[in-house]
């Protein structure tokens, strides 16, 4: 291996070894165990000899994935101003992207913050964000997406742009538990596996999708069940779509509910900018007081999301709280703590004239109720839009 090189190259030309390591942050010795590593990752060939590439735009809104560390054991306290790796980086450390598509990098992270402050997204950044998504989709150049992303929010922002793309080609969510100079960093492998998603024909007319840790799940389903492991990311109650394997990318099922082109809250429909209004969650737990409920109500939320006991029960004094809420045209809505089975439209439930959250999980449940009070609704039509997506 040329030791100036390391045998790397994009489009035809070779990666110098200051590139990769001043990009990396990385010693020599680390370098190039982690170029070896590179190479052997288990990535299928490209296309035959003049067939021609997908093209994927990968898009950066930051995160894990986007983050350096002081060292390579360093992988729970790093980032930070002057610590943050752009997408050209990826494209140029990972040769194996060449052979799966032609990949256009497009920054989009919001701006670096101050030493000792937390950054983070706002919605402001998220529907700009959304809005040139939506820009690049539309293009006809363009066969799919991914977006990198932090893994905390990762699955609320993706659940957003399900809500609001209007699109029928592959847009990948994907994200890493490990920053990317992290010794046996995910980073590289769930970037590879999430362009080669974003270019399989397959992907198509799915919404948005995640992908890491080789599996494929909905936006809609996918949740963080872990603080640090790799597997982190599940649909507890249904499971996968599907597989990134070696030899291919495969799917086993189909999402049946509204999403992208299908969805009614199309970024297109909605004010500029656009303005949703306040929801806001509360857990249910023995004795959860309702002066909490009441401070929210009297803060002017539109909306309360109850993340329930049970199959979605509130819990203390509560259920009081939520009728005086009720009354004053706050909208209510349960999900359920178990993480597994619906909230079901029960008389009991009807008679209290709660919203059945489905099964979607209580961030998510919060995002939709949002984008559904943009326009007054009849009880029957937030029930539907619940049952629809």
């Amino acid at each position: 291996m040329n030791t100036e090189t390391f045998g790397l190259r994009v489009a035809g030309a070779p990666i110098s070894r200051r590139r990769v390591l001043t990009s990396l942050g990385l010693g020599v010795p680390a370098a190039a165990g982690w170029a070896r590593q590179a190479l052997t990752q288990e990535i299928p060939p490209g296309l035959p000899p003049g067939v021609k590439l997908p093209h994927v735009v990968l898009v950066s809104l930051g995160g894990t994935i986007a983050s350096r560390g002081d060292t390579r054991l360093n992988l729970n306290n790093y980032g930070g101003p002057g610590n943050r790796v752009g997408p050209e980086v990826w494209i140029e450390a990972l040769p194996e992207l060449a052979r799966i598509a032609r990949v256009t990098p497009v920054d989009l992270r919001p701006p670096e913050e101050p030493a000792g402050t937390r950054g983070g997204m706002t919605a402001d950044h998220l529907f700009k964000a959304a809005a040139r998504i939506q820009g690049l989709a539309d293009d006809p150049a363009v066969d799919g997406l991914v977006v990198t992303h932090g893994t905390n929010t990762m699955a609320e922002t993706g659940w957003l742009m399900n809500l609001v793309l209007n699109t029928r080609k592959p847009v990948v969510f994907v994200g890493a538990q490990r920053p990317w100079t992290g010794i046996s960093g995910d980073g590289p492998l769930n970037l590879c596996d999430a362009v080669r998603v974003a270019a399989a024909p397959a992907a198509a007319g799915k919404g948005v999708l995640h992908v890491m840790n080789q599996n494929i799940n909905t936006i809609r389903d996918v949740m963080k069940t872990n603080a640090y492991r790799v597997d982190t990311f599940r649909s507890p109650d249904l499971g996968v779509l599907g597989s990134v394997d070696p030899d291919r990318v495969v799917f086993y099922m189909e999402p049946l509910q509204r999403h992208t082109y299908r969805s009614e809250f199309h970024l297109a429909r909605l004010p500029s900018p656009p303005v949703l209004p306040a929801v806001e969650v509360l857990y249910a737990y023995m004795e959860s007081p309702g002066y909490l409920v009441d401070a929210l109500v009297g803060h002017g939320v539109k909306g309360i999301v109850i993340d329930g006991t049970g199959a979605g029960s509130p819990g203390g004094g509560q259920s009081e709280a939520l009728k005086r809420a009720q009354e004053k045209g706050v909208v209510v809505v349960a999900t359920a703590r178990t993480r597994g089975g619906r909230v079901q439209d029960t008389p009991r439930r009807r008679e209290a004239g709660i919203v059945p959250g489905d099964n979607l999980q209580p961030e998510k449940a919060r995002i939709l109720l949002q984008f559904a009070l943009t326009t007054p609704r009849s009880p029957d039509d937030l029930q539907r839009i619940f049952r629809e997506y």
